[in-house]
């Protein structure tokens, strides 16, 4: 594998800037609203493909220019029964660790942490989700963006930069890395400590497996408590 600052960074700023230039012509051409809440239900759909479609491009490339061609191993997309142990770590880091990493801030900055603000984002998104729209949101909330984000930012950012860096440093980086490209600073704490739990699953046991099981029950786990409260 050759991985260099260039495939990683630039690579990944590519991606993203082509996926923001693909929202931004979608909702200035479609007149979709700044607001989560009032936004048409396509859009769900379309601004979640057109965020994935560039970085799967992207790691596809990274694939066939720097790799061995094989995408699967060369991003560590492997499973094991073992793997499965991911759904109480998942499950446990939304109950526990992301209230217990947030209380601080909480009480800090009562107005910016608030539990509102921490779950005004999802709790938007649910909302104006209508009918079968619903089954939408949870397949890529649950499904969609847990694989596409784990082949990105562990499969890809954390062992490309694990081979030039220090580990510990890799893991803290891409984590960071991971929580501020979701850019609402009420939920920072708690997806960088999540963000850190992955990290180090994937790095214990080198594929993604474990990773993408505990963001796939972390994620549902989220969408179950926005549909019983």
């Amino acid at each position: 594998m050759r991985y260099t600052f260039v495939w990683l960074i630039l690579g990944w700023i590519s991606a993203y800037a082509a996926a923001t230039a693909v929202q931004v012509f979608l909702v200035s051409a479609f007149d979709v609203p700044e607001d989560v809440g009032r936004q048409q239900d396509w859009f769900l759909l379309a601004g979640a493909l057109s965020l994935w479609v560039p970085q799967l491009v992207l790691l596809f490339v990274f694939t066939r220019r720097a790799g061995t061609g094989v995408f699967r191993e060369d991003l560590s997309f492997r499973f094991r029964m073992v793997d499965f142990w991911g759904i109480p770590i998942g499950v446990l880091s939304q109950v526990l660790l992301v209230g217990l990493v947030t209380w601080p801030f909480r009480t800090w900055f009562p107005d910016t942490f608030n539990v509102d603000n921490v779950e005004d984002r999802a709790r938007s998104l649910y909302d104006s989700a209508q009918g079968s729209w619903l089954v939408v949101l949870a397949l890529i909330v649950v499904l969609g963006a847990p694989l596409v984000e784990e082949l990105v930012y562990r499969g890809f950012l954390q062992r490309g930069l694990q081979s030039r860096i220090n580990d510990v440093v890799a893991i803290v980086v891409t984590a960071a890395w991971f929580a501020g490209i979701h850019g609402r600073v009420a939920e920072l704490p708690g997806l960088f400590a999540f963000a850190l739990v992955l990290g180090i699953a994937f790095h214990l046991t080198k594929r993604l497996g474990m990773s993408v099981v505990a963001h796939l029950a972390f994620n549902a786990t989220g969408l179950a408590f926005l549909a019983l409260t």
